[in-house]
């Protein structure tokens, strides 16, 4: 990775919209490590009544329903579609060629992170969306002959498909459009709640994480990404740390604020800012990292490259200093023996994440 790479944290642009909604995207000229990382990442915003016209992707993704709710449809491969009613706090695992639309029927603003990656992806740090139908739809690109002939079709047929759907991406439906229901249980294996999802970590005053993995969500072994929720108390600081099998970390702020370091090559501090509400922000690989949050407490919702994580910690009961024996740590730090009892003597209860001092 480039030494002077800009980590700073950024926040989505508008890519386009109407009535309907809109969908956001963070770009890499902006943000340089989702080239660097080869890692996209995007917003979609729905409106009451608004629909995303069906699409497939060149890339694998993980969505992650910011706000309100709603209907999606999933089409995997050679399988039936799934109609699933979607909330707040749902994560969805979206592997390649995965055909997927989104509905919101409700007042509030229905609102979908996307993250994944793209390193077999057309641009590098970039979704590419391919729509099924609208103006940009793969059905327009097609001659009239290809298109009849293909569906089995007369031309008048032909027209009204081709050139009735004046929408690009998202489309606002009439009120008394009848939408496809959802059905409940076909949210099993396809969706999993981070906010009702049994904690994987919970330290009083500190912080709680949910982790999203192979076995809570198998299709995230196919998409090739894992992800996790936490949850930062006000004051709370989550231990530096890093991931030791070479996984990127891309951790979008969901609320609050807080203090970012990041530290890396030859014991640098590459990044020290505030993060607020929407930045997206990434961690390179073994790169280490720490967050304090402010007195109102900060939630952030990441992906990592990798289904099934692992991270080291250095701090905190199950750190690495923990492991190191006695003479090991007086020589490192060149101290005496007595600084390097009272350094071991600290944080013997606290883990991964520690309240603020009283």
């Amino acid at each position: 990775m480039k030494m002077d790479i800009d980590l700073s944290p950024r926040l989505a642009k508008k890519v386009y919209g109407g009535d309907g909604g809109s969908y956001h995207a963070w770009c890499p000229i902006e943000l340089a490590m989702l080239r660097e990382g080869n890692i996209g990442a995007a917003k979609l915003a729905l409106e009451k009544n608004g629909f995303a016209l069906p699409r497939y992707s060149d890339s694998a993704k993980v969505a992650y329903v910011l706000q309100g709710n709603g209907v999606a449809g999933i089409v995997l491969p050679e399988k039936e579609e799934k109609v699933i009613a979607i909330k707040k706090g749902d994560a969805i695992a979206l592997p390649f060629g995965v055909v997927s639309w989104w509905y919101n029927k409700e007042d509030t603003e229905l609102v979908v992170l996307f993250m994944g990656d793209t390193a077999k992806g057309h641009k590098s740090g970039e979704f590419t969306d391919f729509f099924l139908t609208g103006t940009n739809g793969i059905f327009t690109g097609f001659s009239s002959e290809f298109v009849g002939r293909a569906w089995d079709v007369d031309a008048k047929t032909v027209s009204s498909l081709v050139s009735t759907q004046s929408g690009k991406g998202i489309v606002k439906l009439p009120a008394s459009f009848k939408m496809a229901e959802p059905v409940k249980e076909q949210r099993n294996g396809m969706v999993y709640n981070c906010e009702e999802a049994p904690l994987d970590v919970d330290i009083k005053n500190g912080g709680r994480v949910v982790v999203l993995n192979t076995k809570n969500l198998p299709l995230v072994a196919e998409v090739g990404l894992g992800a996790d929720l936490v949850r930062l108390d006000g004051g709370a600081m989550c231990s530096p740390g890093f991931s030791c099998d070479s996984a990127l970390q891309v951790t979008y702020i969901v609320r609050g604020s807080g203090r970012v370091q990041v530290v890396g090559v030859d014991g640098r501090r590459v990044l020290e800012t505030t993060v607020k509400a929407g930045n997206l922000f990434i961690v390179p690989r073994f790169y280490v990292v720490s967050k304090i949050c402010d007195p109102d407490g900060m939630d952030w919702f990441s992906i990592i490259t990798t289904p099934n994580p692992i991270f080291t910690h250095l701090s905190g009961r199950t750190s690495v200093w923990k492991a190191l024996s006695p003479e090991v740590l007086e020589a490192s730090f060149g101290v005496s023996s007595e600084v390097e009892q009272l350094f071991r003597s600290k944080r013997t209860s606290d883990e991964i994440f520690f309240p603020p001092p009283n």
